[in-house]
């Protein structure tokens, strides 16, 4: 290590994501600190769950400036209802509104034998936003992550009042499916109060609207497409794209971050008037995370999957760089490590464990998270360890 901690104790940074359908971040957390609690029983242990726009997004950033939770109802990705919140966060900053589309439109909503992206909706954000607006929301933080939709914000659109028609002049089904029949969209009885209200959202800033590294090619079949569905989506979102450049006269094509969450960052821009910000710039305002790491002799960060993906904007690479600005070593816990996953060390993560000692199946896997992070940890550290032990004696 970089730092010399000679006999005092040893002081670990735990950032970590959630383990999607597993664990949330702070039980992510919880279970590290206990693990390196093994290793070390006398470490200094700061928790710092990191949030990446999807679920917890809300919660965390109340908890962190002490503001309050409202519960809604909305509809849920497949029109069934679900229950969600809308955050204020505290402080000065009383009429801002902090809310994650998950919550509406996330993965976790959809039953897995629906799980169709062709199909599926983003109406409940448009209709959180309403929601946020009749408690007075001035200004609106919004979450990007987690999601199960493919829509463009086509349903949250809809849900606002924006009119989208197809050649007949019919209103068109907002889904991914149906935006291949986009052909004019209406703005004329859009929600007046989305004049008044500023609106910043939280994006993956490498997640792109459409082409090879679109949000189609890329997430669709993680969220149940077949091939065949993916060229329907992406031919969806090319119409959607289109049809935006010519009636709001809006350009998404290329716009940073627009593919975030099936493509509702680029919908959220054109029907909304949001700005896009990259979700670590947006979130790391209110997280105090530099002054952790100045104080920290190691850093563990976690993650469901560890892959080629992981130096693209997430949680452990976005971590793993800024740990690197204080020359501190980096361990990366994951439920899955995939191909691609030793090229997280051009991002500063110094080794990745996955956490599983056994084939098993998801259900197992998700069922032993907890223990199974603990262990992995503790197995991490004490490597570590062992590894400064072995190179004092070689040095001496």
């Amino acid at each position: 290590m970089s730092k010399k901690i000679g006999r005092r104790r040893l002081r670990v940074l735990i950032a970590p994501s959630g383990f999607k359908e597993g664990l949330g971040v702070h039980e992510v957390a919880a279970a590290i600190a206990r693990g390196i609690r093994q290793a070390v029983p006398r470490a200094k242990i700061m928790r710092v769950p990191m949030i990446d726009g999807g679920e917890g997004f809300t919660r965390t950033m109340v908890e962190l400036t002490g503001g309050e939770l409202h519960p809604v109802t909305v509809s849920g990705p497949v029109g069934q209802v679900v229950e969600a919140e809308i955050g204020f966060l505290g402080g000065r900053r009383k009429r801002v509104a902090v809310m994650e589309m998950a919550a509406a439109a996330g993965l976790r909503l959809v039953p897995k034998d629906m799980r169709d992206p062709t199909l599926t909706t983003s109406r409940g954000v448009g209709e959180l936003i309403r929601a946020a607006l009749d408690l007075g929301a001035e200004r609106i933080v919004l979450g990007c992550g987690d999601s199960g939709i493919n829509d463009a914000g086509a349903g949250m659109a809809q849900a606002l009042g924006i009119r989208l028609l197809d050649a007949a002049g019919q209103p068109i089904a907002g889904t991914g499916a149906a935006l291949s029949s986009l052909d004019r969209i209406d703005m004329s009885k859009r929600d007046p109060r989305l004049e008044r209200v500023r609106i910043d959202v939280a994006v993956n800033p490498y997640n792109m609207l459409l082409g090879d590294t679109g949000v189609a090619r890329i997430f669709g079949p993680q969220k149940g497409a077949t091939p065949e569905q993916v060229a329907l989506l992406e031919h969806g979102l090319e119409t959607f794209a289109q049809t935006v450049r010519r009636d709001p006269g809006i350009e998404v094509a290329t716009l940073t971050g627009g593919g975030a969450s099936g493509g509702l960052g680029a919908g959220l821009h054109a029907f909304a008037g949001a700005r896009l910000h990259p979700r670590f710039d947006l979130i790391l305002r209110h997280i105090d995370l530099d002054r952790r790491l100045a104080k920290a002799d190691l850093v563990v960060t976690a993650e469901g999957g560890i892959d080629a993906q992981t130096r693209f904007g997430k949680v452990p690479a976005e971590i793993a760089l800024r740990a690197k600005r204080y020359r501190l070593p980096v361990l990366a816990l994951a439920g899955t490590v995939g191909s691609g996953a030793e090229s997280t060390r051009e991002v500063g993560i110094d080794a990745v464990f996955g956490i599983l000692k056994r084939p098993c199946s998801l259900e197992d896997a998700i069922r032993e998270t907890d223990a199974l992070l603990a262990d992995a940890a503790e197995q991490a550290v004490r490597l570590m360890l062992a590894g400064r032990q072995w190179r004092s004696s070689v040095r001496a």
